[in-house]
């Protein structure tokens, strides 16, 4: 297994250019909240889907996300039942979170990624700031993955997720660990003519 961090130059991503595909089994996507005003509760969504498309130039590439809300897991069946429920995130008419990149550019040698999230009929901006963890490449199939690890932040209040403001922050911070899969270059025409 060998690993690999490039960096290329301001206008580009350091990845071929491709539809990358994601790999859901080494991905993950999190979130804190604050409880009560005194600690943290943490938790996760386990089912997570993510494109990436590189382009020739930042400009042309692009990310998006879907999240199914109903698979909240916060460690607790009793509370994430609460969460699923119409008085919190209400899964039966917000089933997903949805997110499209609109802008993505170098922050020294990261990136931050702008687009907009969806949860129910509401859209509001967000901005991810996005280290790039490199590239590996796995001998047992000759596949290369990407790495990377996305930050940032909602107000819930802002998708009318406003249950308990007393009890719960209104801040949702989300972290995304993910990894996509260079695209197999096509097979060459090795017939010839006849």
């Amino acid at each position: 297994m060998t690993t690999t961090e490039s960096r290329n130059s301001s206008d580009t991503l350091p990845l071929p250019a491709g539809r990358w595909g994601f790999d859901p089994f080494h991905s993950a996507v999190g979130f804190t909240i604050r409880h009560l005003g005194i600690s943290k509760v943490r938790g996760r969504f386990n089912d997570l889907e993510a494109e990436l498309v590189v382009g020739e130039s930042l400009e042309t590439s692009s990310v998006s996300a879907t999240v199914d809300l109903a698979s909240v897991d916060t460690g607790n069946a009793d509370r994430d039942a609460h969460v699923r429920a119409p008085d919190l995130l209400d899964v039966a008419k917000r089933p997903t979170m949805t997110f499209r990149s609109t802008r993505i550019a170098q922050a020294d040698e990261d990136w931050t990624l702008e687009g907009d999230i969806t949860i129910g009929d509401v859209t509001r901006p967000v901005t991810f700031d996005v280290e790039f963890g490199g590239l590996v490449d796995i001998p047992m199939d000759g596949s290369r993955h990407a790495g990377f690890d996305a930050h940032g932040e909602i107000r819930r209040s802002e998708f009318g997720l406003d249950f308990a403001p007393g009890m719960l922050g209104d801040v949702i911070k989300i972290n995304l660990d993910v990894q996509f899969v260079e695209p197999k270059p096509e097979a060459a025409d090795t017939e010839s003519d006849a």
